[in-house]
């Protein structure tokens, strides 16, 4: 895989199938353009391959794929934001292209039908171009029934993939479940395109971070740090791939706070962020945890909960079952726990009675890529089926064994959650907890500290640490 030019930025414009390179010196910005252009062919024949493939098990002889439409609120002109067809933005770097289509006929270059419109009420979507149109037939239409002329003609030969909404004339979305199942079960697998891609929504997410971080000192508001957030980003809360958590004091806590207080508390003692960034469609999912005092214990139960999350990111292996590695993270948090005074239960222990899960109640992680949360993490295989959970372990995302190419989340986390806590408190094994400790902790909230990684057939790749490092 070709290098990712240090500082490089590749923002997509809104809308528009081109890309921009920007904040790159001249000299370098060839190479920027070449290193996608290098890697995308690959990507594409990948995707050939695995379609070729998932229309033989679904008994079809063209993929059909919509962007998606336009949906508007009841009884009221708006839109709701849109959002792109994973299925389609896995072929073609387009987030902003409603009423477009993607069709594959294996043995045929993929075609494109991409909507254009004559509207003068809205900026018009520039027509493709870039390093990427070259691997496309691309038919410009003017209106989406247009479409239909230029679809295969039998839609009962078709997997169409997508919503209901989507539907155009008999062409219905039908996702075919041996398509989809093997599709998605393949798109674990990240290609070197995929990873280019997600190590530049990795440098939006990062620089978008260290600016967070910067108003939090400054005493923001939660409001006005997530404004930061999204400046430094240089993207809306439409375009991050997911709802900011911006969270002063005892709102770490809250797993998904997304209230953003518009007024700074009058005593700011820790902030815990989760906020990623997007690029050409893919995603990257961050978390960091900061104590205002630097000093302060609760500094120290930061540093020892990310000592933790660097272990568990180690073992991002080929072979390694993402079930173990949660069950895994339990002992590694219970033993923080028990280091600091917390619990007085051997890490087995607190696991075993489920004490620890009241610290830690949700998922070690999930895989990324085109969605935050990706799909197939359950999948037993590319026919279907599904790998259970560990037994008490309801919220975990991903039961499969690592694989080289698969990115993974690793996202400990400690908490202080009242309802979770008081079930303690309630139950056989409230002795187990130090409950002068959880007072001193709970008005702190928590602490989770989330990479993205690249499980290969050696060292695991962690692209939020190396971005982290090259902004240092």
């Amino acid at each position: 895989m070709p290098p990712f030019p240090a500082g490089a930025q590749w923002p997509l414009r809104p809308g528009a199938g081109s890309v921009r390179i920007l904040q790159l010196p001249p000299e370098r910005i060839d190479m920027a353009i070449q290193d996608l252009a290098n890697a995308y062919p690959q990507h594409i024949a990948e995707l050939q391959r695995h379609s070729t493939l998932a229309l033989e098990r679904g008994g079809c002889d063209h993929l059909v794929v919509p962007s998606g439409t336009l949906h508007y609120q009841v009884f009221d002109d708006r839109d709701y934001p849109y959002a792109v067809n994973p299925q389609f933005k896995a072929w073609a770097p387009l987030t902003r292209a409603p009423g477009s289509w993607l069709v594959f006929t294996p043995g045929q270059k993929p075609r494109l039908i991409y909507l254009q419109p004559f509207d003068y009420w809205h900026v018009v979507p520039e027509a493709p171009a870039g390093y990427w149109v070259d691997q496309f037939d691309i038919v410009i239409i003017r209106k989406p029934d247009e479409a239909l002329q230029h679809l295969p003609g039998n839609p009962a030969r078709c997997a169409i993939l997508g919503e209901p909404q989507s539907a155009l004339g008999d062409f219905v979305p039908d996702n075919p479940a041996a398509v989809v199942n093997y599709l998605e079960y393949h798109r674990a697998f990240k290609t070197p395109y995929e990873i280019l891609m997600m190590r530049e929504a990795t440098r939006v997410g990062v620089r978008a971070h260290r600016a967070a971080e910067v108003a939090f000192r400054a005493g923001k508001s939660e409001f006005d740090i997530h404004m930061a957030y999204c400046s430094a980003a240089r993207q809306d809360a439409n375009e991050l791939p997911y709802h900011n958590i911006v969270a002063l004091n005892e709102h770490g806590a809250v797993l998904h706070y997304t209230e953003l207080d518009t007024v700074a508390p009058a005593e700011i003692r820790s902030f815990l962020i989760d906020a990623g960034g997007s690029f050409g469609g893919y995603a990257s999912d961050i978390t960091r945890t900061y104590a205002f005092d630097r000093d302060s214990e609760f500094q120290s139960l930061i540093a020892a909960v990310d000592a933790a999350q660097l272990a568990m990111c180690a073992e991002v292996r080929a072979g390694f079952d993402y079930r173990q590695l949660h069950l895994g993270a339990h002992l590694k948090l219970a033993g923080v726990l028990k280091d600091f005074g917390i619990i007085d239960l051997s890490p087995e222990a607190a696991l075993e009675t489920g004490v620890s899960n009241a610290f830690f109640p949700h998922g070690i992680g999930h895989g990324i890529g085109l969605q935050v949360h990706d799909v197939a993490g359950f999948a037993a295989s590319d026919a279907g089926g599904v790998i259970p959970r560990p037994e008490g372990q309801p919220f975990l995302r991903t039961t499969r064994t690592l694989e080289a190419g698969m990115v993974m989340t690793i996202e400990p986390g400690i908490y202080f959650i009242d309802m979770l806590l008081d079930e303690v408190r309630k139950g056989a094994h409230a002795r187990s907890v130090n409950w002068d400790r959880v007072a001193q902790f709970r008005p702190y909230g928590g602490v989770r500290i989330e990479d993205d990684v690249v499980c290969t057939d050696a060292d695991p790749i962690n692209l939020t640490r190396d971005e982290f490092a090259a902004t240092a």
